[in-house]
């Protein structure tokens, strides 16, 4: 399959073991695993922020979201439903790891990450997720702090810590190259030339911000262009930096924009096309994971709006609304498939 995932080929040998090539089973094991994930993103944020309604949206969304729908229904996206199980159960690991450093409850981080590179590449961002949650929510990350001992900047140490989960990475991501460039999954620059890929690049990270809040006309395939306007391209890119120079700015009075802005932006490098596979422009399913980034940012700064009395239960309604009309078009977009 022009990949590297022997987990996710387990899953499916299991499925066919079991239930043969009954198609109707194996769209429940997609169910379950994602019906299990959905949880574990609550525990985990949970346990880092102990804000239970926060993290219950935040949960909500990414369980019936209907960007999510395609990662769901499509058998062969076991990959993505299996890799974003390990995904959160390595963040609960870590956050249990951070509040009594051991051994251990490292090793148990190790596990979980190695099942989950196991189960689709892309979770190979995780390392550099750990390290924003290192500055929010966990405030481990502070570049004033010093190590008690040694002067060395505790900054260091914590980076440090990562070392071998980004060696895994590293490791991970070039036995996907080959297996990508020798299974012929990989575009050429002159199907796809690289000014071409980064225009696209560009667009699709604006593309699926705008799906998220209005998730219309969603399709299996999204045809490359053969031409981006330049004046698209560059307006997408002035978007992206103009947001990311304001999370940068209020990283101290609201941290949970940079964080979950950047947890967005960094987990789509894997599939955001500079490294072409496949024919699509953009594709659903890569919102998988990076979409919670964006739902951490909506659930706290939504918060933040609901603390005065008069406009809480305006918020709520209005929340309660725009989960409500989640469910039914994902419940749509479920029939489409």
């Amino acid at each position: 399959a022009a990949n590297w995932f022997p987990a996710t080929w387990i899953s499916h040998m299991l499925d066919c073991q079991f239930f043969g090539l009954d198609s109707g089973w194996h769209h429940i094991t997609n169910v379950l695993i994602h019906g299990l994930a959905s949880p574990l993103l609550f525990l985990f944020l949970y346990r880092a922020t102990g804000a239970r309604w926060r993290s219950a949206l935040v949960a909500f969304l990414f369980a019936v979201h209907p960007l999510h729908v395609e990662s769901v229904a499509w058998v062969a996206e076991r990959k993505d439903v299996l890799s974003a199980f390990f995904w959160f159960l390595t963040l609960w690991a870590y956050v249990r790891y951070t509040e009594r450093l051991s051994s251990s409850r490292y090793l148990l981080v190790l596990l979980t990450f190695c099942f989950g590179l196991m189960a689709k590449p892309m979770i190979v961002t995780l390392p550099f997720v750990l390290l924003l949650l290192d500055f929010w929510p966990l405030r481990r990350l502070s570049f004033q702090a010093r190590a008690e001992a040694g002067g060395k900047p505790r900054t260091a140490a914590i980076v440090l810590e990562k070392a071998p989960l980004l060696a895994l990475s590293l490791a991970v991501a070039v036995i996907t190259y080959l297996a990508q460039h020798r299974g012929g999954a990989v575009k050429t620059l002159t199907a796809f030339p690289i000014g071409l890929r980064f225009e696209n690049a560009l667009i699709s990270c604006v593309v699926y911000i705008v799906q998220m809040f209005w998730p219309a006309r969603l399709a299996v395939i999204y045809p490359y262009p053969r031409h981006i306007p330049a004046w698209q391209a560059v307006l997408a890119g002035l978007a992206l930096a103009g947001a990311s120079m304001i999370v940068v700015r209020l990283r101290r009075r609201c941290p949970y924009l940079a964080v979950g802005w950047f947890w967005y932006l960094g987990t789509l490098v894997p599939v955001i096309g500079l490294v072409q596979v496949g024919v699509q422009a953009h594709a659903d399913r890569y919102t998988y994971i990076p979409m919670v980034g964006l739902s951490i940012m909506v659930a706290w700064a939504v918060a933040e709006v609901a603390r005065h009395p008069k406009v809480k239960p305006i918020v709520a309604v209005l929340i309660s609304l725009a989960c409500l009309t989640c469910a039914a078009l994902a419940w749509l977009q479920v029939r489409h498939w």
